[in-house]
Parts: C-alpha cells; structure tokens; sequence
C-alpha cells in the first residue's frame, strides 16, 4: 500500500492557507495548524494535515 501525501514546506503550507509565515508560525503556536514532521534540521507538515485545518474552519463556520 502506497500513501501520497506530499511534505510541505512552510511556505507552501502558509500559501495553501493564504497566511504569510509569520502568521503560519502563529497559527502552529496557537495549536490550530499541527506542528511540523522533523527530518534533520527540516521542518515539514502533510499536506493532509493541512488540508484538515481547512475542513476543521469550514465546520467550525458551519457549527
């Protein structure tokens, strides 16, 4: 079984968001945005996991 889900980048995490970084960091210190996936001295978030925080606003708006 393969799973494709891409690693992001901060910058496309922030982008898929429409954040700038700054706020993106805000968002991940606040716990709305998951942290990052460490690999080495990287810092990289699931493109799921961002797609979730998404559908986590839209329900939250829904509510």
């Amino acid at each position: 079984m393969q799973i494709n889900d891409p690693l992001l980048t901060k910058k496309e995490a922030a982008a898929i968001l429409d954040v700038s970084i700054p706020t993106f960091y805000r968002r991940v210190a606040d716990g709305i945005v998951p942290k990052p996936i460490k690999i080495g001295t990287l810092s990289k978030w699931p493109q799921s996991e961002i797609l979730s925080v998404i559908e986590s606003a839209k329900a939250a708006r829904d509510a």
